[in-house]
Parts: structure tokens; sequence; C-alpha cells
């Protein structure tokens, strides 16, 4: 198993369904398990933090028109560009996000505590050198989107947990960020997201992160040794 797949994908795994959108996994044999969102709102389709696969435009053309692609966390540029402009759509970054535009080929737009008047919030996660993440907020259905802090992948995970601190977070989660909100379902940018009980299991991340880091890291170091 292979930790990422750059070249495009043939096929693709369906993750996250519900009646405000879908998810999938572009690469489902890669270890980092990245995930992508269709958020529809209005008729329209928001794409969060989305990479590519054969098919993908039929699968998000259910929910509505593309309206625009969003990069949620300055590292996952993804495939937005390559998506963007086959529908003819800006990139959406936070307007805290520096360092990035350069990087996407295609139209930019910024956005602020609202992502261009949907009603979706927008929480800053994190903001520095070294990362930069946003998280969205749907009130009308609960739908919580967090890219990177949290994860419900292998290497996030330890013990019984279905959603997980990601690991360099662990000692020092956002638990301000993240506590603002109480969501029905909480989908993530590694793993399928958490469509049951979601407020608890979110809780439960935050609140054990710190307690549980060193089980975690015991655990990635083991996986490491060689056989």
């Amino acid at each position: 198993m292979s930790f990422r797949a750059d070249e495009r994908a043939t096929d693709f795994r369906e993750i996250d369904r519900f009646d405000g959108g879908v998810g999938w996994i572009a690469h489902p044999d890669e270890r980092m398990q990245r995930a992508s969102h269709a958020i529809a709102v209005d008729g329209e389709v928001w794409l969060v933090d989305p990479v590519d696969a054969e098919g993908i435009d039929e699968l998000v053309a259910e929910f509505g028109d593309v309206a625009g692609v969003v990069v949620g966390l300055d590292r996952h540029k993804r495939d937005a560009a390559a998506i963007a402009n086959r529908h003819n759509v800006p990139v959406y970054l936070p307007d805290f996000f520096e360092g990035v535009t350069d990087e996407i080929d295609a139209a930019v737009a910024r956005f602020d505590d609202e992502l261009s008047d949907t009603g979706i919030r927008a929480i800053p996660v994190l903001d520095s050198r070294f990362w930069q993440e946003v998280a969205l907020y749907n009130p009308a259905d609960g739908t919580f989107v967090v890219p990177e802090s949290v994860g419900a992948v292998d290497y996030f995970l330890t013990g019984d947990e279905q959603l997980g601190v990601h690991p360099m977070l662990r000692l020092n989660p956002p638990r301000r960020a993240l506590r603002g909100v109480a969501p029905e379902r909480v989908l993530v940018g590694h793993g399928a997201g958490v469509m049951d009980d979601a407020t608890r299991v979110l809780e439960a991340a935050l609140s054990r992160s710190r307690k549980r880091a060193p089980r975690l890291y015991a655990k990635t170091a083991w996986e490491m040794l060689p056989i």
C-alpha cells in the first residue's frame, strides 16, 4: 500500500453520503485516504479539498452545478485548480491564507467568516507559518468539515477512537475552534467521516487527545520498525 498516489484516479470510493452532499476517496488503496467532499447549498455545489477521479463530475452533478472549489488547508491544493478550471469557477481561499495563491493555476476568490453568501460559516482553526486551516460549518444541516486537525484514518487513531486529533496536534489540540459547534456530522480530509453521534465523538477526540498521545506515538513507532 502506497502512502499517497499521485496519478489521476480511474475510480473512487464513495463515502459520507447525506441529503446535503457526498464524499469520495479517489485512491482507496493509499494509506493517506485523502477524502474530498461536495456540499450542496440552494442547488449549487461546493467542492472541498477535492482529489480528482474519473466519474466525479457525474457524482456531484446529482446535487447541482459546481459553484466553487474550496481549499481548507494550505497543503490541500490537491486537484483544486484542475477541477475549478473544468467547471469554470474560482478556487476559494480563506482571507488569512498566505503563500497559496501563486501555487494555484486558476482564478482565485477570497472569503472571510462566511463562504460566499452560502450561510456556511468559516471557522479559523490554525494560522501559523507551518499550518493554515479553516473548518466549514453549515448550521442549516449541522455539517462540519474539518480538513486536517482531526481525521478518521488509521494513523490518526488509537484504541477505540472513531475520530482522532492529528498526531502533530495531539499535545495541543485546537479545542477552542472545534468546540464552537454541535455538529450532526463531521467530515474530514483523511478517511470517512462521522455520520452519527458526531458531537459526542468530536468531543471525545478533543478531550482525550493529550492523554492518548503516548499510545498513538508508540503505535506509530512500532509500525515503522523494520520487519
